[in-house]
């Protein structure tokens, strides 16, 4: 006996839904010209979330917004 296939409108979003991260940066990757320039970008972007990605969920707030603040006084220590 063969088994029917559900179709319908909404049957595909589960699947389709998990792939937005990726497709996300497939956009994002296809406004560079070229790999090199992308990388360098990564570099510099990702240097720069390390430093300001002080996980907010593990700290209460007067905790992370002091966190935040020195951060953000290193950085412009660095920049200057």
């Amino acid at each position: 006996i063969a088994s029917r296939r559900e179709t319908g409108r909404w049957l595909n979003n589960r699947v389709e839904n998990s792939h937005q991260p990726l497709r996300r940066r497939e956009k994002i990757m296809n406004r560079f010209r070229s790999m090199r320039s992308l990388q360098k970008f990564a570099a510099v972007q990702s240097s720069v979330l390390n430093h300001f990605n002080l996980e907010r969920h593990f700290y209460r707030s007067e905790d992370f917004k002091e966190n935040r603040s020195t951060a953000l006084a290193e950085w412009r220590q660095l920049a200057a």
